[in-house]
């Protein structure tokens, strides 16, 4: 097991303050954390899918972010880099390694480029951030099959003195189960966790809650939700008797923490454990317009596979003209539930012949 410390820039201190401070930050549809050390230094995990995240750092006084974490390649984690990176500058970008699915993750990649980012490939490591904080890497299983970035998607054990929380972006059962075999001892017992996809009910186990044992349970999810969180992953979350807590409904999450464990948590609506009332959905934006070659119109579904039913990937089907007639039944471009337009552009699988 291999130690990294992040260069000079991530490990200069000030002097010390006592807190760590994570933000669970209300972008919508997606997913962004924001972490601060106790003596300043930054990370990003994951962007959301637009130029919100960018705004929340401006305004929790972010000057330059010491890592970026892309946790996987959807839109929906990664579109905001395209806002964050030019204006922010990561010094690390850690992810998990494989080719670019989309135009719009070649971009992202072309900024940090552009803005000097070190590049690091997740493996089984730990990494420091600043003088206190440590993440342990938890990398994509060899298991995971390679066409499925939620899969595929990069774990982090943060830990601060006692006190620790765990980021697993959109990680499915069989990346789950792998880290629980291999990582046992290191995932028991962690009081704040992300929920995995936004609380879909394909990805979240009893199994592993089980193991992880939250007190809090952070869901990062947005009006235009895809059903997410799901009424199946919210009984599963309510049994394991964690707080929790949606950005849909608490706006931003932070979770202000000390070395000796002790932790608050507070929401920018509502009281923690206590949505705030849901306002009406406003009126669904029209779909965006299609970038890129477009597939001839396709034809009604008729494949093996229940567009209503078990979550499929691109690794299921032969061809993008089968991927997108089963992404248009199942409701897209409206609706994605089985992740499969990864960029948001109307087109399923475009890694597809």
């Amino acid at each position: 097991m291999k130690r990294l410390l992040l260069a000079a820039a991530l490990s200069l201190s000030s002097a010390q303050a006592a807190d760590l401070t994570l933000r669970f930050l209300d972008v919508g549809q997606g997913d962004a954390v924001l972490v601060t050390t106790p003596d300043g230094k930054t990370m990003l995990y994951d962007a959301g899918k637009g130029g919100k995240a960018a705004e929340l750092l401006a305004r929790y006084g972010v000057k330059r972010l010491d890592l970026a974490v892309a946790s996987h390649a959807d839109f929906d984690h990664i579109g905001g880099f395209l806002d964050v990176v030019p204006r922010f500058k990561p010094r690390v970008f850690l992810n998990n390694g494989l080719p670019s699915p989309t135009a719009t993750y070649t971009r992202v990649l072309t900024a940090l480029q552009q803005v000097g980012a070190q590049g690091i490939v997740a493996s089984d490591r730990t990494l420091k951030l600043g003088n206190s904080v440590s993440l342990r890497v938890l990398p994509p299983p060899q298991s995971a099959p390679k066409n499925n970035q939620n899969a595929n998607s990069v774990g982090l054990i943060l830990s601060y003195g006692k006190f620790r929380a765990f980021l697993g972006g959109d990680a499915e059962p069989v990346t789950t189960r792998a880290w629980a075999k291999t990582y046992p001892e290191l995932l028991r017992g962690i009081p704040v966790y992300k929920a995995l996809h936004h609380g879909s009910r394909h990805n979240d186990a009893a199994e592993f809650l089980a193991l992880i044992a939250p007190k809090v349970i952070a869901i990062g999810v947005g009006p235009n939700n895809y059903g997410h969180p799901d009424p199946q992953a919210l009984e599963l979350y309510r049994k394991t008797g964690a707080q929790v807590l949606r950005t849909d409904q608490n706006g931003t999450i932070t979770i202000t923490a000390k070395a000796d464990g002790r932790y608050t948590v507070t929401a920018e609506r509502g009281s923690p454990g206590r949505p705030a009332p849901t306002p009406p959905k406003p009126p669904a934006a029209p779909p965006a317009p299609a970038q890129g070659p477009l597939l001839p119109a396709s034809p009604a579904y008729s494949g093996p596979f229940d567009p209503a039913g078990a979550d499929r990937d691109c690794g299921d089907f032969r061809t993008r003209a089968e991927a997108q007639a089963f992404f248009l039944a199942a409701g897209g471009p409206d609706r994605d539930p089985h992740g499969l337009d990864r960029d948001g552009n109307g087109q399923a699988c475009e890694s597809l012949r």
